[in-house]
């Protein structure tokens, strides 16, 4: 008996060592990949850019005694509205319908008791087009024609960037050289020669949207004074972190 169980504890002696000397290879190749020489920054830009289009929204609500004839008040002028906009040298593809809707009116009548109460009177019909105009500068003109011609809201107005993502590109190709400039500074204040980029990643950044500004519904007083209007600028910002070599 005892002789067995010298055996075993001879086994288990040998199992113990051998798996250290297993498992030791794996982790100093872990180490090494870990603790490899690297200069990590991060880039960044930012541009401004004049906008290339203005949109408005514009839209009228009718009433009527019927629902077709409140429908037909808020048509009727819509169709006006893409009239004009035609004449401002807007295209097909840049006029849109965003709303249609049809609903019963009410008024607060007073009963004998003192109390109130809701009573049907007519139907309100609204309808609403978006218009998007290359010639920014004619903007406010569209708009005051617009409500001449009957409209009597205006939901809001932006400016935007026809092709967004070639902004985004320019600021991040400038965002990779700002990395890649504080990348060489700091490898020659360490002393050491800078290799290539082993790792690139770019941060999702804001920017390229338009910038909206809401406005009130506004009645037409037929003045014919043009709406003033300024379009600003266009923020597009890029982040790019990346990883470079050190070489030996």
């Amino acid at each position: 008996m005892r002789c067995l169980l010298h055996r075993a504890a001879a086994a288990s002696l040998v199992l113990a060592l051998t798996i250290p000397a297993l498992a030791i290879p794996a982790w100093a190749d872990d180490d090494k990949g870990k603790h490899e020489s690297r200069i990590v920054v991060t880039g960044r830009a930012r541009a401004e850019t004049p906008p290339d289009f203005a949109s408005v929204e514009i839209g009228i609500e009718a009433r009527g005694a019927t629902p077709a004839a409140a429908l037909d008040g808020a048509s009727n002028v819509v169709r006006a509205l893409i009239a004009l906009s035609s004449g401002f040298g807007v295209g097909e593809t840049d006029i849109g319908t965003t709303a249609v809707a049809l609903t019963q009116a009410t008024r607060e009548v007073r009963q004998p008791d003192g109390s109130t109460t809701e009573k049907p009177d007519g139907y309100r019909a609204a309808n609403s087009v978006r218009v998007r105009l290359a010639d920014m500068g004619k903007l406010g003109e569209l708009m005051r024609k617009a409500l001449d011609a009957g409209a009597n809201r205006i939901e809001g107005v932006a400016f935007g960037l026809r092709d967004p993502n070639a902004a985004e590109a320019t600021v991040q190709v400038a965002a990779m050289k700002d990395a890649m400039a504080q990348a060489g500074r700091l490898a020659e204040a360490a002393g050491v020669k800078l290799g290539a980029p082993l790792l690139i990643q770019t941060t999702p950044q804001g920017g390229g949207m338009p910038m909206a500004m809401a406005a009130a519904p506004m009645r037409s007083k037929r003045s014919g004074v043009p709406v003033p209007l300024a379009a600003g600028t266009i923020e597009t910002s890029a982040e790019v972190s990346a990883s470079f070599a050190i070489l030996p």
